[in-house]
């Protein structure tokens, strides 16, 4: 059993908010979601392989998933040492009544709630959030934390779509000094990948065609559940690799827009 100190789902690829140079591709228009069964298979070719210090369920936005409380349930099963997080933009969490009682029933998980911008439209529109939040702590006893998530944006792709770009700076050893998700390996098709940026580029390539300059970051090769224990515990002491190119060596912060321009999506397909 190889303890790791994150591992991270994608519960769906869409998000109800459009964050520029989100390193899920989350602003990017995907959709489609993750089923029970899908991430249980997915849970069970690795629950006895790697252990996780923090388990979180995130997307897109985990919201947007209608079994979201159930997701919690089955994460727990397969993980019972881990620390359960949820990681969400807040505002759709009155669609999930359950979720605070689920939380409250388990001591080792939280919701955290990433705050994107600091507008007057954004923080008026998280007024109603912060409130259903106290109220959930106030009678279920839930541990919430708030994570300022504009405070260190910074840019992981240039521009968008098809037209999207690499960094490509050569200094793949500095680019993954100063990432922010080194740590964060993602379960995504039953698989585990070193990083969100990689793992969900092969969404981007599905539905955009990306350049050929994407072509050695796309021929990224994850843990297979298939995996001998030297090539596990390999893949998880690697520290820079070749992927890590596509990412800024200097990572340059900037003022994130207003990502409000999508919040009445719909649950995706």
């Amino acid at each position: 059993m190889r303890v790791i100190e994150a591992l991270e789902i994608h519960v769906v690829h869409s998000c109800n908010l459009a964050c520029e140079g989100c390193s899920h591709y989350s602003n990017q228009g995907h959709e489609g979601l993750v089923s029970l069964d899908e991430a249980g298979t997915w849970m069970r070719l690795w629950n006895r392989r790697v252990r996780p210090a923090r388990f979180s369920l995130l997307g897109g936005e985990p919201t947007l998933h209608p079994q979201l409380a159930e997701f919690v349930r089955l994460s727990r099963q397969h993980w019972p040492d881990a620390q359960l997080q949820v990681v969400t933009n807040g505002f759709l969490l009155h669609r999930h009544p359950e979720l605070p009682v689920v939380l409250a029933n388990d001591s080792n998980a939280s919701l955290s709630v990433s705050i994107h911008h600091t507008g007057a439209s954004y923080r008026k529109k998280l007024m109603p959030v912060v409130g259903l939040l106290h109220d959930w702590v106030r009678r279920y006893g839930i541990r919430v934390e708030y994570r300022p998530s504009h405070g260190f944006w910074t840019r992981r792709y240039n521009g968008s779509g098809a037209a999207m770009q690499p960094f490509d700076d050569g200094q793949p050893r500095r680019s993954w000094e100063n990432c922010s998700a080194k740590r964060c390996h993602q379960l995504f098709q039953g698989q585990i990948w070193k990083c969100p940026a990689v793992a969900y580029l092969q969404l981007q390539d599905a539905k955009y065609g990306l350049r050929d300059v994407w072509q050695p970051y796309l021929r990224y090769v994850p843990l297979s559940p298939h995996s001998t224990a030297e090539q596990l515990e390999a893949f998880f002491s690697a520290e820079d690799e070749s992927c890590c190119r596509m990412c800024p060596a200097e990572p340059e912060r900037f003022a994130l827009p207003s990502p409000l321009v999508r919040t009445d999506r719909s649950t995706p397909r």
